[in-house]
């Protein structure tokens, strides 16, 4: 089997487990970087060249495109999907996981545990929009922000409106959530491949972090989930409509809360905590969905 890997960096982690685990089941596989990427659309003529060459006969494409390419990532992504190449996480479902907002508004139309979240666009309405959320501590957070980063947290309702005034005058999207302090820190990340969680991990923040990140210096050990965490982590996936999903959840009072549903979720830091092969369920996964689309064409 011929695969594609959409990434910018050949020696990140993620990129070179992938590499490792598809050589090692026997398939060929590439690395490409999406930015060299280059396309012709015509009525039923869809190309890729890449650094002079066509592209041509791939079984498979997995993307790993960054947020700050994610425009382009997912227009390439796109165009090797009209080419009938099967991906795991189409362009459609990596946009609607990379927006936080329309994430959230679809996973609460599913009536999937959230922490409340307000969003708005008018100065003059920022106190009625604090008093719709409740008392602090809030989470605020920029709609477009990973890995911690544009995540801060206010102590108090006039912090609050500070760090809000200081994002509009960025002209930043933003969402302000409760704080859900008996998480304590805390965040489990589920690994979800077809359908499947097939790692957990729980994932502490340091002394006096809030945020559980692992670049941000947290720590990580294998969770066990409850019947009611793989459920939450299974249905978050299956509405942002994603085969490959990391989904952050928190333990609260009111049961699994789901924080974040990332498309293009890291490998190193679940693999190193629970030892298992991800990226051997990744592929796997990826030859059998290619082998069944094959044999319906028979």
């Amino acid at each position: 089997m011929k695969i594609a890997i959409l990434s910018r960096n050949t020696k990140l982690y993620s990129t070179v487990r992938l590499v490792d685990a598809a050589r090692q089941r026997g398939h060929r596989v590439r690395v490409l970087d999406p930015l060299r990427c280059y396309m012709r659309i015509a009525p039923s003529d869809f190309t890729i060249h890449y650094k002079g060459r066509a592209l041509a006969d791939y079984d498979a494409v997995i993307p790993r495109v960054g947020a700050s390419i994610t425009f382009y990532g997912t227009a390439v992504l796109r165009q090797f999907e009209m080419m009938g190449v099967f991906t795991p996480n189409s362009s459609d479902a990596i946009l609607r996981a990379r927006d936080k907002l329309r994430c959230l508004q679809l996973l609460a139309r599913e009536d999937l545990g959230l922490p409340s979240t307000v969003f708005g666009d008018n100065p003059d309405d920022t106190a009625d929009l604090l008093a719709m959320l409740g008392d602090p501590p809030h989470v605020i957070k920029l709609n477009e922000g990973s890995q911690g980063q544009g995540v801060l947290l206010a102590e108090k309702r006039s912090a609050s409106q500070s760090v809000i005034e200081a994002f509009r005058g960025l002209y930043a999207n933003f969402l302000v959530q409760e704080f859900i302090r008996e998480a304590n820190g805390a965040d489990i990340r589920c690994f979800v491949v077809g359908g499947k969680v097939v790692a957990a991990m729980r994932r502490q923040g340091r002394e006096g972090e809030f945020r559980s990140n692992l670049h941000r210096g947290g720590s990580a050990t294998p969770a066990q989930l409850t019947a009611a965490e793989v459920d939450t982590a299974l249905r978050a996936a299956r509405t942002m409509g994603l085969n490959i999903a990391g989904v952050d959840l928190l333990r609260s009072r009111r049961g699994p809360l789901v924080l974040e549903v990332n498309s293009s979720p890291g490998l190193e830091g679940i693999e190193s905590a629970t030892g298992v092969d991800v990226a051997g369920e990744i592929i796997e996964y990826i030859v059998r969905r290619v082998r069944k689309r094959k044999a319906r064409k028979l």
